[in-house]
C-alpha cells in the first residue's frame, strides 16, 4: 500500500507571491519582475515573515533599491507587515531568465530582447580573435540589417541601435 502525501500550502504565501509577481521593473515598467527573471522566490521563515529573494541583472544594477522597495510597499498594501527582500547573486541572472511574455512585452514596446546567454564551461576558455556579433531584428519592422550604435541605451542594462531599414533607433537589452 503506497502512501500518498499532499503539500500544504499556505494561501498567506501565494497571495504574497501574487502581489510580488505584480510589481514592475522601474526601468522598463511595461515588464513585471517575474518577466524580466528577476524575482525568484517568495515565502515564509519560522517568524512568519514573508521573504522575497530578488536577482539583479548586474551587479551594479541601480534599480535593485527601487524594486526592494516597490515590493515592500505592495506587500504592505496588501497586509503583509512584516517582510524582509533580499538579494541574491548565485546563479547569477541571465537573459535565458526572460520569460516568452516579457520577450514580447519588449518587442511590443519598441526593445529588441537579448537572444540566449552564451553557456559557460567548466575550465579554461579558448580565445577567439573573431567576434561575431547577434544578429539584432528591428523590434519595430522586424528587418536584420541593424547597427549598434551605442554600448549604452536609456538604461545601463540596454544598448542603443539603428534600424537601416526603417531608420528609427530602438533600445536592446544586452545579453548577460
Amino acid at each position: 500500500m503506497n502512501a500518498v502525501t499532499t503539500a500544504v500550502i499556505d494561501p498567506s504565501v501565494e497571495r504574497a507571491r501574487e502581489v510580488a509577481a505584480s510589481v514592475t521593473d522601474p526601468e522598463m515598467p511595461m515588464l513585471t519582475l517575474v518577466d524580466l527573471g528577476v524575482l525568484r522566490s517568495v515565502d515564509r521563515d519560522t517568524d512568519g515573515r514573508v521573504v522575497v529573494a530578488i536577482t539583479p541583472t548586474y551587479s551594479g544594477c541601480p534599480a535593485m533599491a527601487t524594486m526592494r522597495a516597490d515590493l515592500e510597499c505592495a506587500l504592505a498594501t496588501a497586509g503583509f507587515t512584516d517582510v524582509v527582500v533580499h538579494a541574491v547573486l548565485t546563479p547569477p541572472w541571465s537573459t535565458d531568465w526572460i520569460t516568452d511574455a516579457g520577450r514580447r512585452k519588449l518587442a511590443e514596446h519598441g526593445i529588441a530582447a537579448p537572444g540566449t546567454a552564451r553557456v559557460l564551461k567548466d575550465g579554461p576558455i579558448a580565445l577567439t580573435l573573431t567576434v561575431h556579433a547577434p544578429v539584432v531584428h528591428c523590434p519595430l519592422c522586424g528587418a536584420a540589417d541593424t547597427e549598434r550604435t551605442s554600448e549604452f541605451g536609456a538604461t545601463a542594462c540596454k544598448s542603443l541601435h539603428r534600424c537601416r531599414s526603417c531608420g528609427e533607433p530602438f533600445d536592446r537589452v544586452k545579453e548577460i
